[in-house]
């Protein structure tokens, strides 16, 4: 990829830089859509790690599972869930480090639904990263009324009693936040 295309989209590797994942974290990429994020996180929890995978439409969930399979992602798992539900990840309550959720905010119907099934996911003290959409662009990501803004989604986090801890560069579309669990 050239510099121009770097600082115009989400790069995972150099956005989740600012993840600072740890060996041995449990981390959720909540709509993974089609993994772009997977393997970059698979890599950095490392072996004793886990990655969960989750993503409501069955065809992404298992398009996942093919790039599980061809780059032998061993300590990720995939969830064909709806983040939307009550217990509709199917992970277990206070059991996750980390939780990130990228250009998917914006799609969520129900989102105070979907802040209470991530806040039930996330252990106390656990960091959400949310990158999301600062713009409609070009036809790319949401329609210029669905996008959600930076203050906005802040709003709704910190109401769910999320601390704001920062922002981080992700994109000149883009916006990327760190949320901390009470």
């Amino acid at each position: 990829m050239n510099s121009d295309t770097n600082d115009r989209f989400v790069v995972p590797e150099v956005v989740a830089s600012h993840f600072h994942l740890l060996e041995g974290d449990t981390v959720a990429d909540f709509g993974a859509g089609g993994g772009y994020f997977i393997p970059t996180l698979a890599a950095a929890v490392g072996t004793s790690g886990l990655v969960y995978a989750v993503e409501v439409q069955k065809n992404l969930a298992e398009a996942i599972g093919e790039l599980i399979r061809q780059k032998h992602l061993e300590n990720v798992q995939i969830i064909w869930g709806d983040l939307e539900e009550r217990d509709g990840t199917k992970i277990k309550t206070d059991s996750l480090d980390v939780g990130i959720l990228v250009n998917t905010f914006f799609q969520l119907t129900d989102k105070p639904a979907a802040i209470a099934e991530i806040t039930r996911t996330l252990r106390p003290g656990g960091r959400l990263f949310i990158i999301d959409w600062s713009e409609s662009f070009g036809g790319l990501g949401p329609q210029p009324g669905d996008v959600v803004t930076e203050r906005d989604v802040r709003a709704l986090f910190e109401t769910a009693g999320y601390t704001y801890e920062m922002s981080f560069p992700a994109g000149s579309h883009h916006y990327g936040l760190l949320l901390r669990t009470a």
